[in-house]
C-alpha cells in the first residue's frame, strides 16, 4: 500500500475517509433507539453478535443494540467505545490475508457500574425488546453470602421494568454454556426469588429465554493489531477487535416479542440447538482445553505453534477422532469427522495467533462441561482415556508448578491451585477435587490407574514426549 495521509480515528465523522480507503463503514441510520441490550460488551459479541446486527442493518433492519456495564472492569470499554460514537473495527484474520470493516450495530454504551438506577433504567425501558448476555460462566453462579450478582442486578431491573409498564422481554444469553437458556433461567428466577414471588411469577410469564450456540474464535485484543490498523491503512481504534473468519450461531425461535431476522445473514434457528452445542463442546472446546495446559507446560505460547508441533497435532487428533467421536451422535447431514476437521483447520490458522494463556483460563469450570463427559462415556463402553487423562494430569501439573502470578485467570483458581498442592508427589490426590472431577471418576479404578500413569509419563518424559505416546 502506498504512504497515507495523517491517520484518521473512528468515528462518524470519518466514515466517508475511512470508507475512501477500501475499508467497509456502516452507511444506515445509527440514531435509531436500540431495541436490544447488551450485559457484557467485549470482544466476543463485537465480533459475533453485533456483526450479524450490522449486517441486518446494512439491509434496512432496524435493530440496534446498546451496551449496558455493570462491572467497573467495562469503564474501559465505555470510554472506548464513547470516543468513537460506539464505532470500531473488527478484523478478520486468516492465513495470509487480513480484512478491517467499521461496526456500527451498537450505538449506545451505558456504564452504570454500582449505579443501581442507571441499570435499572435502561433494562426498564419498555421499548426494549431483547436483553442479551455476555457474562462467562461464573456470571450465573449463585452469589456467595451478602453479595450481589449480575444476575441479581438484571433482576432488580426486570422488577423495575415491572413496575414501569411491564413489558414482555426476551432474555438471551451469548455465553458458551451448554442449555445457556436454562441457565440463564434457573439463575433469574433464583434471583428473583431472594427478591418476591410476585415478581418471579412475573419473570415466569413475561421473559423469555431461549437456548443458544455461539462460536468464534475472537482472541484478545493486542497493541499489535492498533499497530497493524494504523500503519496498514492509517485508522486508529481505542479497541480494535479481531477474530477468525469462521463464525456461527445456532439457536431456538424463542423471543417473546420479536427479534431481528438474523436467519437472513446465516444464523440457524432449530429446536436441536443441544446437538450443535455439543459438537462444539466436544470437539472445538475440549479441544481447545486438552492442548492448553500440556502446550503451556511446553513453552508453546501460540495455538497455530501448537499445531505445527507434530506430538501436539497427533495428541489433538487421536482425542477428537479416539476418544470424543464416539460419544457423540451425529447431527443429519453434518458429518462427525467434517466439524472435526473444519476445528482443526481453525486451530491451524496463522491468521488471528490465538493465544495458549486465553486457552488456560478458567479451567475449572471448562473441564466439567468440555471434557468430563466424553471421559465418563468411554468409561462405560469401556473406550480409550489415554488423551483425556493426560490432558487432566496437564492441568493438575500446571497448576503445582507455574508460578500463580503467571498462571492464567480461574474465577476458582486458588481452590483448583490448593487441589493440586500435592500433586507432584501424589498425583491422586488432585482427584478430590470434587467441583470438577465426580464420583464416577475418582472413584472409578480404571480410571485412577490411567489419571496416575499419565501423571508419570508427563513427569518422566515432558509434555511432548507424553502427548506421543512415548514410555
Amino acid at each position: 500500500m502506498n504512504a497515507l495521509p495523517d491517520r484518521l480515528s473512528v468515528s462518524t465523522a470519518t466514515l466517508g475517509e475511512i470508507a475512501a480507503r477500501g475499508v467497509p463503514v456502516p452507511t444506515y441510520d445509527r440514531t435509531v433507539r436500540p431495541r436490544i441490550a447488551h450485559v457484557g460488551i467485549g470482544g466476543f459479541h463485537r465480533a459475533h453478535m453485533a456483526l450479524y446486527t450490522d449486517e441486518l442493518a446494512g439491509a434496512a433492519s432496524t435493530w440496534r443494540i446498546g451496551g449496558l456495564g455493570l462491572m467497573d472492569a467495562d469503564r474501559r470499554m465505555a470510554e472506548a467505545l464513547s470516543a468513537q460514537d460506539h464505532l470500531y473495527t473488527l478484523t478478520e484474520k486468516a492465513s495470509g490475508a487480513s480484512s478491517p470493516r467499521v461496526i456500527g450495530s451498537i450505538v449506545d454504551y451505558t456504564f452504570a457500574g454500582a449505579d443501581a438506577a442507571r441499570a435499572n433504567d435502561v433494562i426498564a425501558d419498555q421499548h426494549l425488546a431483547i436483553l442479551s448476555l455476555t457474562i462467562t460462566e461464573s456470571g450465573y453462579a449463585e452469589p456467595a453470602a451478602g453479595e450481589t450478582s449480575t444476575c441479581d442486578r438484571i433482576v432488580t431491573g426486570l422488577n423495575e421494568r415491572r413496575q414501569r409498564g411491564g413489558a414482555p422481554i426476551t432474555v438471551l444469553s451469548c455465553d458458551n454454556l451448554p442449555g445457556n437458556g436454562d441457565v440463564t433461567r434457573r439463575a433469574i428466577q433464583n434471583a428473583a426469588s431472594r427478591h418476591s414471588d410476585q415478581l418471579a411469577n412475573w419473570i415466569e410469564t413475561h421473559c423469555a429465554f431461549p437456548n443458544s450456540m455461539v462460536d468464534r474464535i475472537t482472541p484478545a485484543t493486542a497493541d499489535a493489531d492498533r499497530d497493524w490498523l494504523a500503519q496498514t491503512f492509517g485508522i486508529e481504534d481505542r479497541w480494535p477487535v479481531v477474530a477468525e473468519p469462521f463464525r456461527q450461531w445456532v439457536m431456538e425461535d424463542h423471543f417473546i416479542v420479536g427479534r431481528p431476522e438474523w436467519d437472513d445473514v446465516g444464523v440457524l434457528f432449530t429446536n436441536n440447538v443441544h446437538a450443535w452445542e455439543l459438537y462444539k463442546l466436544r470437539f472445538l472446546n475440549a479441544g481447545h482445553s486438552c492442548i492448553a495446559y500440556l502446550s503451556a507446560l511446553a513453552n508453546i505460547v501460540f495455538v497455530d505453534e501448537a499445531m505445527a508441533t507434530p506430538a501436539v497435532k497427533s495428541f489433538i487428533d487421536e482425542l477428537l477422532y479416539t476418544e470424543a467421536l464416539p460419544t457423540i451422535t451425529e447431527i443429519a447431514g453434518h458429518p462427525r469427522e467434517d466439524y472435526i476437521a473444519m476445528v482443526l483447520g481453525r486451530f491451524a490458522s496463522t491468521g488471528v495467533r490465538d493465544q495458549i494463556a486465553r486457552l488456560c483460563m478458567d479451567g475449572t469450570a471448562k473441564y466439567p462441561t468440555f471434557l468430563i463427559p466424553t471421559i465418563v462415556s468411554q468409561l462405560e463402553r469401556g473406550g480409550p482415556l489415554r488423551c483425556s487423562t493426560l490432558a487432566l494430569a496437564g492441568w493438575g501439573r500446571y497448576l503445582a508448578t507455574i508460578p500463580e502470578s503467571e498462571q492464567a485467570f480461574d474465577a476458582s483458581g486458588s481452590d483448583a491451585r490448593h487441589a493440586a498442592r500435592s500433586f507432584l508427589t501424589d498425583p491422586l490426590s488432585f482427584l478430590e477435587f470434587d467441583a470438577v472431577f465426580p464420583d464416577a471418576l475418582r472413584n472409578n479404578a480404571r480410571f485412577r490407574t490411567e489419571f496416575q500413569q499419565a501423571a508419570d509419563l508427563l513427569s518422566s518424559t515432558g509434555p511432548l514426549s507424553a502427548m506421543m505416546g512415548s514410555s
